[in-house]
């Protein structure tokens, strides 16, 4: 399913089905710390269900299903809908395909509603009153995001650089340390309780790299598959001449937590 957003790659069409396998494989790359963040909040442990917006393949419900929590995730595209379910095997967890605009689960449902380097895609006017009704009293809205940060790394730089010759609209570059920005929609609904931003140090192999890029909106949603090979045939060199076989890339990550009012 394309996608098409004016505030988004200036309008350019992406579409995550076309980057599922490569989104299975390589973008399961949040540390152990990201996670431990989520848990020393009291949230998506044991005796709550949780709603996992934009879930992908399900990255977030598979690694926090060992704190206990019972989790569902929904996505807009069938495929990665179907990864998920593949690489959650075993895991008593539920997918299924769906906007967020689109949710009708019953009224206090949830405990918490976690949003994963997914938020700024929503149609915020439009989901903020059905997030609120969907959470239990008291319950939370978790909003979670990271990113590799260009202007203090230089594989990143560099890798960046060469994203760009191809998709010069990417609105993901850039990347500076900032708080998530939560529409003053949502203020009449829920409160503003946490927010954090923190460095990470991600490790990577030139080829998880590579995967980790291609696996991006930049690339393997958005470009022809002319263009996706030449990216990557240059990404690959340019690789072999800056990056060690093993290497970190300085990310930041953010967080913010809202509270049902």
């Amino acid at each position: 399913m394309n996608i098409i957003n004016p505030k988004i790659d200036n309008g350019r069409a992406f579409n995550w089905g076309r980057t599922s396998d490569d989104y299975a494989k390589y973008r399961d790359v949040y540390p152990e710390e990201f996670y431990k963040k989520i848990i020393d909040r009291n949230l998506c442990i044991k005796g709550q269900r949780v709603l996992d917006l934009g879930t992908g393949t399900g990255v977030l419900p598979r690694n926090m299903y060992k704190y206990g929590a019972d989790w569902i995730g929904i996505d807009i595209s069938d495929d990665q809908i179907e990864k998920a379910r593949e690489l959650s095997a075993g895991k008593n967890i539920e997918y299924y395909s769906v906007s967020t605009e689109e949710l009708d689960f019953k009224d206090n449902t949830f405990d918490v509603i976690t949003a994963c380097q997914c938020f700024f895609y929503f149609a915020h006017e439009r989901i903020a009153s059905n997030l609120y009704r969907m959470l239990k009293p008291g319950g939370h809205l978790l909003v979670l995001y990271m990113a590799w940060l260009p202007f203090e790394d230089k594989i990143a730089y560099e890798s960046e650089k060469l994203v760009l010759k191809y998709n010069p609209h990417w609105s993901g570059a850039g990347a500076t340390r900032r708080p998530i920005n939560i529409p003053a929609c949502y203020s009449d609904y829920f409160e503003l309780t946490y927010r954090e931003e923190f460095d990470l140090y991600i490790p990577f192999t030139k080829e998880s790299w590579n995967g980790r890029i291609k696996a991006c909106r930049c690339i393997g949603a958005s470009l022809s598959e002319d263009d996706i090979n030449k990216w990557e045939k240059e990404h690959i060199d340019m690789l072999e001449c800056i990056a060690p076989n093993e290497f970190n890339v300085l990310h930041y990550a953010a967080m913010a937590e809202l509270r049902k009012r």
